[in-house]
């Protein structure tokens, strides 16, 4: 037997958001209130200081990708003459950033 659930939740949409999401319900062969449990309930949410972390990884990534375009537009520039000692240092940068990301790698284990 189902569990009861006495609370209503109500939600503004537009038509074509109620037909999509009624479309989505019908697809997953589920009434449209399970499918919104579900997907609520699978939604991740974070504290203040937990969506710093993520706003800090973000900037992290990018320095990242900032790192290896230079990567290589150094080396398709210099495709003939590349300087080991220059491309080994920038992986460093790249490595050294990686350390600093692998630090917000679990920000609920430093929330305790």
């Amino acid at each position: 037997m189902a569990r009861r659930r006495p609370v209503l939740v109500a939600v503004r949409l537009t038509p074509g958001e109620s037909a999509d999401w009624r479309a989505k319900a019908k697809a997953a062969g589920v009434p449209l209130s399970a499918l919104i449990r579900r997907a609520v309930a699978r939604t991740r949410t974070w504290t203040a200081r937990a969506a710093e972390v993520e706003r800090e990884r973000t900037r992290q990534v990018s320095r990242i990708g900032n790192n290896l375009n230079q990567i290589a537009k150094w080396a398709n520039t210099h495709k003939g003459a590349a300087e080991a000692v220059e491309v080994l240092a920038r992986l460093v940068a790249i490595e050294r950033a990686l350390g600093a990301l692998a630090r917000f790698e679990n920000p609920e284990r430093d929330a305790h």
